[in-house]
Parts: C-alpha cells; sequence; structure tokens
C-alpha cells in the first residue's frame, strides 16, 4: 500500500550546516526466482555501498519511467512496474560529497529481460540477493526499509 501523502517517512541525518535540495527519484524492489536485485555501487576512491536499483527524475520524467531507466542503465535490466510500494524521504550524501533530499518512489517490479547493453553506469553492478539478507545488506535505511514493506505486501515477512 503506497505511503499517504501527508505520511512520508524522512531517513537520515542532516549534516549541521549543509543544504539538501529535494531530488524526486525512483528505486524498484525487482523480484526474480525469489531473489532481489540489489546495485553494488563501487568507489573511486575505494569502498563502496549497496543500494536498490534507482535514481533520479530526468524532467518530463515520471517516478515509474525512471525506475525502468534506473534499473537498465544501473544493472541492465528490463523491468515491468508493477505497484508503488511506498514512499520514503533520505538525507543522502554522494561519494563526491554532493548532498540531496532523495524523495524516494519505490515500486515493486519484475524482470522482463536481461538487457546489458542498456548498461551505462560502470560504477555499478548487480547482485541478486534473498530480501530478508537485503534488508541487512542495504546502506540506505529507506532500502531497507521499502524492502521491509515490500515484504509485507507480499506476505512473506
Amino acid at each position: 500500500m503506497p505511503s499517504p501523502a501527508n505520511i512520508v517517512p524522512q531517513f537520515g541525518q542532516p549534516a549541521p550546516g549543509r543544504t539538501y535540495p529535494d531530488r524526486p527519484a525512483a528505486f524498484a524492489v525487482v523480484e526474480h526466482e525469489g531473489k532481489i536485485a540489489v546495485a553494488r555501487v563501487t568507489f573511486e576512491a575505494g569502498g563502496g555501498r549497496l543500494d536498490l536499483p534507482g535514481g533520479g527524475l530526468d524532467p518530463g520524467e515520471t517516478a515509474a519511467q525512471a525506475a525502468i531507466r534506473e534499473c537498465g542503465e544501473e544493472v541492465g535490466l528490463r523491468i515491468a512496474v508493477e505497484a508503488e510500494v511506498v514512499r520514503a524521504d533520505h538525507y543522502f550524501t554522494n561519494e563526491d560529497d554532493s548532498r540531496v533530499n532523495t524523495r524516494g518512489v519505490f515500486f515493486a517490479a519484475r524482470v522482463v529481460e536481461a538487457a546489458p547493453e542498456l548498461k551505462i553506469e560502470d560504477d555499478h553492478a548487480l547482485e541478486w540477493m534473498a530480501p530478508q539478507e537485503a534488508l541487512l545488506a542495504l546502506d540506505r535505511e529507506s532500502h531497507a526499509w521499502a524492502v521491509a514493506a515490500w515484504l509485507r505486501l507480499r506476505g512473506k515477512a
């Protein structure tokens, strides 16, 4: 069930004295054969993070369109969006120290086909994880919260 418009949780903590402009974003919980797709992001300086595939909306793009595009660009999957699961905001600092408040829409989705020709983000790699494993491994609390909400909707919690 989508979050009511007036009850969108805010995750993360803003750094004192820093601004976090709103950035509309869309992410997908993509299920295939009992596992979900996650994007392992590798930083140039070393280290990285684990996210759900997704990202910012381009001008004129809907959240569902952005989730579909981002899944192709980040992890090389062509997906079909099935339903909105939840919305969540998250104060987020990128590896280049830029900061945004992602205003995220999280969708349930399924794999249509592998589409490696769509992948353009070399610092992202596709991994498949059991949903419960992803709950513990995802770096952003908003992403883990979305997976938990998706599990509850699926009756798999």
